[in-house]
Parts: structure tokens; C-alpha cells; sequence
């Protein structure tokens, strides 16, 4: 099951297999990153980048790890409000393979450096923003979109 799940993940993702670049890559990144893209929340520094277990404590609740690749780590949380993914990756090139991946399907997710949130209820998004900073962002999706009568 395990595996039909990575497998399944890593299918939609075109991602190439790489190394992290370790902490000097990570503090060269949080400097080129744009602060005007990632918003200012209590804990954000502590989040950026960060864990999916950091994460999901500070959206209160323990993640339960569904994939743990090199090109991702990625995290089921549930709470009696929400289920949720937290997503992570080793570097923002991952990141941004996941969002246009994930851009054929739409949706709202909330993107900070090096992770992502997702969750079926986006009206939660700006509640998780608060506690972890970062930016909601809505993907297009393809295909027909309902018409209104």
C-alpha cells in the first residue's frame, strides 16, 4: 500500500532525483527567497523551512508520515475540525514541481518556503496562514468548469 502510494505521488510529480544541498543551500535559498511572497505569522520563523512534524504542532496535531522520498516528505494530520497534508521538500524546485503538478487539478493551498498545506475545507487555509505565515495560493485547474444558470 505503502509503496502504491509513493509510486502514485511521484507519478504525478516530474521531478528529477537529487541530493539536498544542506544547510548552506537552505540559508542561500532563505535569503533569495521574496519576503513580499511569504506573510509575517507568530511562528513563522520557526517554520520556514521546516518538518512536517514541526508543522503539524503548530497547527495542533500529530502527523502520521504517508511518504518519505528524497523528493518529498508529506503528512496526514486529523483534527476534529479538519483533515489535512502537510508537504515538504529539501528544496524550492521540488516545491514548484508539486504546485504545477498539482495545477491540472486546481484547488487552494497554502505554500510557504519549502512546504505546502492542503486540505478538502479551504476556508481553514487563512487559520493555518495565521499560525504558519506563508500565502494562499488558488491553481486554475483544467478542463470545463461548471456552468452557472
Amino acid at each position: 500500500m505503502r509503496r502504491a502510494v509513493v509510486a502514485a505521488s511521484l507519478a504525478l510529480l516530474p521531478l528529477v532525483t537529487a541530493c539536498s544541498g544542506g544547510e548552506d543551500q537552505a540559508a542561500r535559498e532563505a535569503k533569495e527567497a521574496d519576503p513580499s511572497k511569504i506573510s509575517a505569522a507568530p511562528a513563522a520563523g520557526v517554520v520556514a523551512p521546516a518538518k512536517v512534524e514541526v508543522i503539524a504542532t503548530l497547527t495542533g496535531c500529530k502527523a502520521k508520515i504517508r511518504i518519505e522520498a528524497d523528493e518529498l516528505r508529506q503528512g496526514l494530520c486529523h483534527t476534529k475540525e479538519v483533515d489535512y497534508l502537510i508537504t515538504t521538500f529539501p528544496e524550492e524546485k521540488y516545491k514548484q514541481a508539486w504546485l504545477d503538478s498539482a495545477a491540472i487539478y486546481g484547488g487552494k493551498y497554502l505554500v510557504g518556503m519549502r512546504w505546502i498545506v492542503s486540505v478538502k475545507k479551504p476556508e481553514m487555509l487563512e487559520q493555518f496562514r495565521t499560525k504558519l505565515g506563508g500565502t494562499v495560493q488558488q491553481l486554475q485547474g483544467i478542463g470545463p468548469t461548471p456552468s452557472r444558470s
